[in-house]
């Protein structure tokens, strides 16, 4: 979930969703198509036709911002659970009909004579790949599906946006960039803040030598927020509409217990990687973009110290935890949860520089930094919108989702394409890694993508994965 840029969800909870929706609720794994006469004329041939799988706390905001685009039509959206509460803010109601009725308003209220063939709602994600009149998809889901839904989309012809982060292991990266790569397929990282002007503009002051020669890099991301059962938790009844076996998917099968899924499935690591992978995939990119680093990692990862929930809990991610990586220039990288604002801060030799997710803030050692302005020879960093400002930095979501747009239309790269969205998530394991062998360096070959010094470490690089099909 973005540090800003939020965009409003559906304004209803539980009770009133599902009496506006009444007899819309459709069945579980039924496809479900908006009847035409809500919409109007047929999309223009030049319009690009996305398909949104994932509709929850991420995903019904990223839908809307897709729909704001008036050269996007949604066509298909596609979600495993009908329609429930419990998601980030807990009480909003979210799912496949949440998204259908959405859907329904927003091109009712833009309806036109004549007739368009109307959304799918399905809740297999296979449906919306399948189709021929879908050029895009928006993949909102759990990070353990990320690989498996980017290698068969890309395999299905369909250009992708993908949530951060772009992985759930070190071993699925450079699958996914072979799937992407041998397809001729654009991605889009769904790491936002690349699009943000103050973050570039950090960034290039960094490449630029303008804080003199980069020392080191602080990374501070927020501890775990939310709660999860503690030891002897008991499983719960698996609601009805929620195809909760296809939810794990590629997982482990597990039983069930709403604080599994939803948003914090973040916190168990047969999902995901706790606040490492979560709030750290947006600081760590930041970093490796201003220590031009992007498509490389460090070459030594040590873990410092961690808090771990009680044995037995359910949720079973580092609460906090710490560890230092070095680079082959010889810039240090300190990550850390801390109570202090999210962000990243480079130290140099004359300066420093700090960025700031929440609000977008940026700090630096004098006024000087605060108000530089780039020469013609220096460094320029890839901008998504040149209309934005380091006073107004806009919306840098919408900005985000543009650029990735505009590279479906030019076959350019984004900002942020596969092989660099691999190399952020993979700093991002490197963390969880190292916190579980601690008081061990850990030499790391970033060419190779393997341990050189140790085999325990290479084996969590990969993990066996339950068929789905």
């Amino acid at each position: 979930m973005p540090a800003s840029s939020e965009v409003p969800l559906l304004p209803t909870n539980r009770r009133g969703f599902l009496k506006a929706a009444g007899a819309a609720v459709v069945a579980a794994g039924s496809p479900y198509v908006a009847p035409s006469s809500v919409f109007g004329k047929a999309a223009p041939s030049n319009r690009i036709n996305v398909g949104v799988i994932g509709l929850g706390t991420r995903g019904i905001p990223d839908m809307k911002v897709f729909m704001n685009n008036e050269d996007v039509q949604i066509r298909a959206i596609c979600d495993v659970n009908t329609a429930s509460d419990g998601y980030r803010d807990e009480v909003t109601v979210m799912g496949r009909e949440p998204a259908l009725q959405m859907a329904n308003e927003y091109y009712g209220a833009k309806r036109k004579t004549g007739a368009y063939e109307g959304v799918v709602a399905t809740s297999d994600f296979r449906e919306v790949l399948s189709r021929d009149d879908i050029d895009a998809v928006a993949i909102v889901v759990p990070d353990h599906w990320h690989a498996p839904m980017t290698i068969l989309a890309a395999n299905a012809g369909k250009d992708i946006f993908c949530q951060k982060p772009l992985t759930l292991t070190l071993g699925e990266g450079r699958d996914m960039i072979n799937a992407v790569r041998s397809n001729q397929r654009i991605l889009q990282t769904a790491s936002q803040y690349r699009s943000h002007c103050r973050a570039r503009h950090a960034c290039e002051l960094v490449r630029n030598g303008r804080i003199g020669e980069l020392k080191s890099m602080r990374v501070r991301i927020g501890y775990n927020n939310k709660v999860g059962p503690g030891p002897g938790w008991e499983p719960m009844p698996v609601p009805d509409g929620f195809l909760y076996d296809r939810w794990l998917g590629p997982a482990p099968a597990a039983p069930y217990h709403e604080k599994r899924c939803i948003y914090k499935f973040r916190f168990n690591t047969d999902y995901s990687g706790g606040q490492a992978t979560n709030l750290g995939a947006h600081a760590i990119d930041l970093a490796q973009w201003g220590n031009d680093s992007s498509l490389t990692g460090p070459v030594e990862v040590e873990g410092i110290g961690a808090k771990w929930p009680p044995e037995g809990s359910l949720f079973n991610t580092a609460l906090e935890s710490s560890f230092r990586a070095r680079y082959a220039n010889g810039v240090e990288l300190l990550c850390e949860s801390s109570p202090e604002d999210m962000g990243v801060r480079f130290e140099g030799t004359e300066g420093w520089i700090e960025f700031v997710l929440n609000g977008g803030v940026f700090r630096s050692s004098s006024q000087t930094l605060q108000t530089a302005v780039l020469s013609a020879d220096e460094v320029r960093l890839p901008v998504s919108n040149p209309a934005r400002s380091f006073q107004e930095p806009g919306d840098f979501y919408a900005d985000h989702v543009r650029n990735f747009l505009d590279c479906v239309r030019t076959r350019e790269e984004p900002l942020e394409p596969v092989e660099v969205g691999h190399r952020t998530a993979s700093v991002c394991h490197l963390w969880n890694i190292a916190i579980q062998r601690l008081g061990k360096k850990l030499a790391w070959d970033p060419d190779q993508e393997a341990f050189t010094n140790d085999e325990q470490a290479n084996r969590m690089r990969t993990r066996p994965a339950r068929d789905w099909t």
